[in-house]
């Protein structure tokens, strides 16, 4: 299992920051219909725009510590981020994993909750969270938004407990590959091949299996077509009514 280690934090990338002349990195943003900042008109982006830093995050570099004062909320607008909590022993709990339009950091109490780091390299915007929260109360629709957000993330919590709980590998698997291609018809990419750039590692810290299991489910998948690997991490799911019948186990 994979840990953490919080020597990694210097080799984060500088923030990007921008001069005078420079336009606002929300003027152009491709996924803001997905974040946050949907819920804005476009003279209310502009206070967005005051307060964000953009960061560049390379492949396997931490962008939170579990523990660590919860003082910046980030939005993912390129890549992807896997969110986990590590054990008393050592190990390691995905809990899961963000991609574009994705929002992160928000906490309860004064420090995070939970680890992230960058699955591949990763773009975010980081917002100071007492400035975000500020601009909650003052636009209500911004917190209505966020409220949605949280609702989702809500539901993918409860279908990842029935997914440990309830599920044979073969089962995981399927839900797994199926989840990841409607997230990303909800951005706007192709549902399918999926994109699955995880490790088999992850996906089995985030599913409750070993790294054997996943890639034994994956292969015994690929001999039954029901799915193709391509290359670049990609997968087809070329017989998808196949794989809703395993998720569903009938």
């Amino acid at each position: 299992m994979a840990t953490f280690d919080v020597k990694n934090i210097g080799h984060l990338r500088p923030a990007i920051s921008r001069g005078e002349t420079m336009p606002s990195p929300c003027a152009a943003c491709s996924i803001r219909h997905l974040s946050l900042c949907a819920a804005l008109q476009e003279n209310e982006v502009q206070e967005m725009a005051a307060i964000v830093t953009t960061l560049e995050v390379g492949a396997g570099e931490p962008l939170i510590d579990e523990g660590q004062p919860a003082v910046h909320v980030f939005n993912v607008t390129s890549g992807a981020i896997r969110v986990y909590k590590l054990l008393i022993d050592g190990r390691r709990q995905m809990t899961g994993f963000l991609f574009p339009g994705d929002f992160l950091g928000l906490a309860n109490e004064e420090t995070y909750a939970y680890s992230a780091e960058a699955v591949t390299a990763s773009t975010v915007c980081r917002f100071p969270r007492r400035k975000i929260e500020a601009l909650l109360i003052k636009y209500p629709r911004m917190e209505r938004r966020l409220l949605g957000m949280a609702s989702h993330e809500l539901a993918a919590a409860q279908e990842q407990m029935l997914l440990l709980g309830r599920k044979n590998a073969r089962e995981k698997i399927a839900s797994f590959l199926l989840m990841l291609s409607r997230r990303a018809e909800q951005r706007g990419l192709p549902a399918d091949p999926i994109f699955v750039p995880m490790s088999r590692n992850d996906i089995g810290d985030y599913l409750g299996l070993t790294t054997e299991t996943v890639s034994r489910t994956f292969s015994d998948l690929k001999s039954k077509g029901a799915i193709e690997l391509l290359p670049a991490g990609k997968v087809r799911l070329a017989q998808r009514e196949h794989l809703e019948e395993v998720a569903e186990g009938a």
